[in-house]
């Protein structure tokens, strides 16, 4: 096999699967039938297929490809099947140990190959480990399409990879396979004879709790599969692998999580209420379950962006802007690392001071709103601007807030019936404080006080 094939074949001879490969290397899929998830990259006419099917006039093809995904998402399966369907050869450099001599022989051996003909598919794994000068190196067989390549990396390509290669690449993102897809793969390994052959049996428990701490990741799971295989079968005729084993193949116990079910809901609204009560270490407790379990992190972070916002408010404004920034943090550098912002989140949170004010002021206006109050909006408020505006009495008499000497302009701005209403009730608590203060100062100068 040549120096920069890949480890699981080439296309020609990618039936002959080594046995002694790992499970998630057997199980590689060998066609597009086989590929669970990502199924919107493969539809008819997708950059992807249209890299796999004969060209089409007036249809252009990529001459490169970025994918963006978590780890065990399907990079290079989807990479190796871009070759293999298409007849191209396929070659494969890891950016952890390729340097800029490795980078130019493969370009050469693919432009050999291409004078007779044959096209290349270059892999290049984990490529925002590629330094600039290695990713300037790719720039040329790239624009001249002596390769077609496809990249992989776990981090946002707009801060790991060079504007000149990634402007001439199209940018795909894959996302985490759903619990239905990794099902589907775990039940494959087991009865293909590829993979274990239907020599071991899996307990509906034992796959449900590999199913999540897997977390999405096909990768993952079949090499929990496989360790949980081996120790299953130690000694047994009719081998069994149930929820010990599956703890013995992670070294954890099996956190008793259901993402569709009571412990879910039960577990988040835990969380929640424990932010709200200011019990930091419940809180972090919580959180550590949903991750252990394998929880979304980025329902996770949706919630502490509801929680700042309903139960801290004007309080604490920053807190929202702490979790907003944790969302962030999290689609960016995905799992594990995120749950760093996520506790720093949950810390901030739990320990700030809480108000509802703001949350239950916009209920009771949304309340009157629905009740019909909602009058119509007073003239000197209406848009002005446009032609016959002022003919109809808008803007008549409007009195602009900048000109008045402490910025507050006393005139009416709630609709008929609304006039005196006060939906904002802040609290005495933390920034809200001095929030209140000046309210109170405005509104009886709004009142003419």
């Amino acid at each position: 096999m040549d120096l920069f094939e890949s480890a699981i074949g080439s296309p020609a001879t990618a039936d002959q699967v080594d046995p002694r490969a790992p499970l998630a290397v057997r199980m590689r899929p060998r066609t597009l039938a086989e590929v669970a998830g990502q199924q919107s990259l493969l539809a008819d006419g997708a950059p992807l297929r249209r890299l796999i099917d004969p060209p089409v006039a007036g249809r252009a093809v990529p001459a490169s490809v970025v994918l963006w995904g978590p780890a065990g998402s399907g990079k290079t399966t989807l990479a190796y099947l871009v070759a293999r369907c298409s007849g191209r050869a396929f070659m494969e450099l890891s950016a952890v140990s390729a340097g800029v001599k490795d980078i130019r022989a493969v370009i050469d051996e693919a432009r050999r190959r291409l004078a007779t003909g044959d096209e290349t598919v270059l892999f290049i794994d984990e490529v925002h480990r590629f330094s600039k000068a290695q990713q300037d190196a790719l720039l040329p067989a790239v624009e001249n399409r002596v390769v077609t390549l496809i990249a992989a990396t776990t981090e946002n390509p707009s801060f790991s990879i060079i504007t000149p290669l990634l402007s001439r690449s199209l940018l795909l993102t894959l996302e985490p396979l759903d619990s239905s897809e990794v099902t589907l793969l775990v039940d494959r390994a087991i009865a293909d004879p590829r993979g274990l052959a239907g020599e071991v049996s899996l307990t509906d428990p034992a796959r449900e709790a590999l199913v999540r701490l897997a977390g999405g990741d096909a990768r993952r799971a079949l090499t929990i599969l496989e360790a949980a295989a081996g120790a299953a079968s130690l000694g047994q005729d009719d081998p069994v692998i149930d929820v010990p084993q599956i703890e013995q193949a992670v070294d954890t116990a099996v956190v008793q999580y259901d993402r569709a079910g009571d412990q879910h809901y039960d577990v988040i609204s835990a969380f929640i209420k424990s932010i709200r009560g200011s019990d930091v270490d419940a809180a972090l407790h919580y959180l550590a379950r949903m991750i252990q379990a394998g929880e979304d992190p980025r329902f996770i972070a949706r919630r502490l962006i509801i929680s700042a916002s309903e139960d801290i408010g004007m309080a604490d404004p920053s807190a929202l802007q702490t979790a907003v920034a944790a969302a962030q943090a999290v689609a960016m550098i995905g799992m594990p690392e995120g749950r760093i912002p996520l506790a720093e989140a949950v810390v901030h949170l739990a320990t700030a001071p809480k108000s509802n004010a703001a949350y239950v002021g916009v209920d009771r206006a949304l309340a009157d709103v629905r009740a019909g109050k909602a009058g119509p909006v007073p003239l000197h408020l209406r848009d002005a601007h446009y032609p016959g505006a002022k003919r109809l009495g808008h803007g008549a008499s409007y009195q602009y807030a900048h000109d008045a000497p402490d910025g507050i302009a006393a005139q009416v701005y709630a609709p008929e019936g609304i006039a005196g209403q006060e939906y904002y009730q802040p609290t005495d608590r933390g920034f809200e404080r001095q929030v209140g203060e000046r309210l109170t100062k405005i509104r009886r100068r709004l009142r003419g006080d």
